[in-house]
């Protein structure tokens, strides 16, 4: 892990030495007032998980408004910069079977006597964050929203996930991005205090460069203090073919070392070491308003790929297979098939539906099976918006039927469920 860390480094600092090819950003910096943004997003969200086989289900329905407010790059050869992020929500209707990771509720989430849960009506989280750039190096500092493979915030809740440490991202070399940073905090969108889910640290590090228009490829790291470490590596390549047509091959994997005590799909003595290695490929035909894909996906060790319990990111899942049910159980197999078509070849631009089927097997289910099986049938239909007033609006609705066998319900993963999610964003830019 330590060599990781310091091979990163020096590519940084080797980075930041080689003249760039390109003008740097920090010599575009508009100043700190001129080039400020502030903008808000209004997002009503609504998840109902109709469960089966007794098992209560569970419906959150809230509104939320979510504030990025930034400040503009100070000139100079150094630059500086500050911002906020943040959010308020509230419910809608009583929400006494909320869940789903979407309201902030007290006593923990516990149940009554009567199996309700006690949300709060409304709250408020967020945090701040200053900035120093260099030529194309960025160092940000405070509370973040992460995109990164192997730490990842929840984005598809009514808020979203947040971290509080300390990234850099480096664009010293032409189409090549480096990252290293540490993180102390972590705030899952449900939780109202800011380390909650109790991170205590939690090193990253990676890389991503485009080879050209059709080649690229990433790596990226973690090590979780006592919790994992973990690796994912990914490679893209889109070949463009007759018509407009291109047909693109995507390989992305991931390996994991977990501590004793922090899995919850393991199979074998507590004591032994547990490892997972998951791995995806996909290919993608898109033609005109068409787009179709094919993947198979695949786990191997003694554990499965559990991952959002350990401050690790509740998104950390860059895999094709992830929908309702991620397919990620212990020594799973499984294949989908995906079909998208966008509505603008009918002059309904800004409309678009995907449908999928995913199917797994040989999951391994501790003193149960080796056989588990689930299957997910999967839809949703977007619209955005395209002029007037209303410009920019987005609706989403989204449906699941995901079924598994006996084995694989609730005492094991999520259980038979029908999932509706509904989500309507109307971002407001103001400067």
């Amino acid at each position: 892990m330590l060599k990781a860390q310091k091979l990163t480094l020096a590519v940084l600092v080797n980075a930041a030495l080689i003249s760039s090819a390109y003008a740097s950003e920090q010599s575009e910096a508009k100043g700190f007032v001129e080039g400020a943004s502030a903008s808000v997003l209004l997002r009503n969200g609504f998840i109902q998980r109709d469960k089966k086989d007794g098992v209560h289900d569970t419906n959150s329905w809230l509104q939320s408004v979510m504030l990025n407010l930034e400040s503009g790059f100070t000139q100079g050869p150094v630059g500086f910069a500050a911002g906020v992020v943040g959010d308020f929500s509230f419910k809608l209707g009583d929400n006494y079977h909320a869940g789903n990771s979407m309201i902030a509720l007290k006593n923990d989430g516990q149940k009554d006597a009567n199996g309700r849960v006690d949300p709060y009506d409304q709250w408020t989280r967020g945090g701040g964050y200053v900035k120093a750039r260099a030529s194309n190096t960025t160092l940000t500092y405070g509370t973040q929203i992460l995109d990164l493979p192997v730490l990842a915030s929840m984005t598809t809740r009514n808020v979203p996930e947040y971290f509080e440490g300390t990234l850099i991202t480096s664009h010293e070399i032409k189409n090549l991005e480096v990252v290293a940073g540490k993180f102390t905090k972590n705030q899952l969108p449900e939780h109202i205090a800011s380390d909650q889910n109790h991170l205590d640290r939690a090193y990253v590090w990676g890389a991503k460069y485009q080879f050209n228009d059709q080649l690229k490829a990433a790596y990226y790291g973690a090590d979780l203090k006592d919790k994992l470490e973990r690796h994912y590596a990914n490679v893209n390549y889109k070949q463009t073919l007759a018509n407009k047509d291109s047909l693109t091959y995507d390989f992305s994997g991931y390996h994991t070392k977990f501590e004793p005590g922090t899995t919850y799909s393991a199979t074998g003595p507590a004591d032994e070491d547990k490892k997972n290695n998951i791995w995806a490929v996909s290919a993608t035909y898109n033609t005109g308003p068409h787009t179709g894909m094919l993947a198979y996906q695949q786990n191997t060790g003694n554990v499965g790929y559990d991952y959002g319990q350990n401050g690790d990111g509740g998104q950390s899942i860059y895999l094709p297979n992830s929908y309702l049910s991620d397919f990620i159980g212990n020594h799973e197999k499984s294949v989908q098939l995906q079909y998208t078509y966008d509505f603008a070849d009918l002059a309904v631009p800004g409309l678009s539906w995907t449908t999928a089927y995913v199917y797994g097997w040989d999951i391994r289910v501790n003193n149960l099976t080796d056989d588990a099986k689930e299957r997910e049938f999967f839809n949703q239909v977007s619209y955005k918006v395209q002029t007037g007033p209303a410009k920019d609006l987005n609706i989403r609705v989204r449906n699941s039927i995901y079924r598994a066998s006996d084995e694989y319900q609730t005492n094991a993963y999520i259980g038979d469920t029908n999932e509706w999610r509904i989500f309507v964003d109307f971002p407001i830019k103001f400067f």
